[in-house]
């Protein structure tokens, strides 16, 4: 399975295209677990968590469930910070 990669850069100016973006390559995965690789994030605010709950919901209305992978520790607090650590279920790197 082949994971989608998150871009190094995921700020609110971003977060539309990075958004449709992921969109289109998680439909194109052809399974029921969608993968998001997050290791290469590495500035980003809290409009990466909003893409990441705003994909969590894409996943969950196309009957797939998505899997965060290799996020950033700072990703994994932020998530903790805003209460939706336990939504997102971060795989830390």
């Amino acid at each position: 399975m082949t994971a989608y990669r998150l871009p190094q850069v995921l700020t609110h100016d971003l977060a539309a295209e990075v958004m449709a973006q992921s969109r289109s390559a998680l439909m194109s995965q052809q399974s029921q677990t969608w993968v998001l690789d997050a290791s290469l994030l590495d500035q980003f605010d809290s409009s990466a968590l909003a893409v990441l709950l705003g994909l969590r919901r894409f996943a969950l209305e196309s009957k797939a469930e998505l899997q965060v992978q290799g996020a950033p520790q700072r990703l994994t607090q932020l998530a903790g910070l805003y209460g939706v650590a336990g939504l997102l279920h971060l795989t830390s790197h």
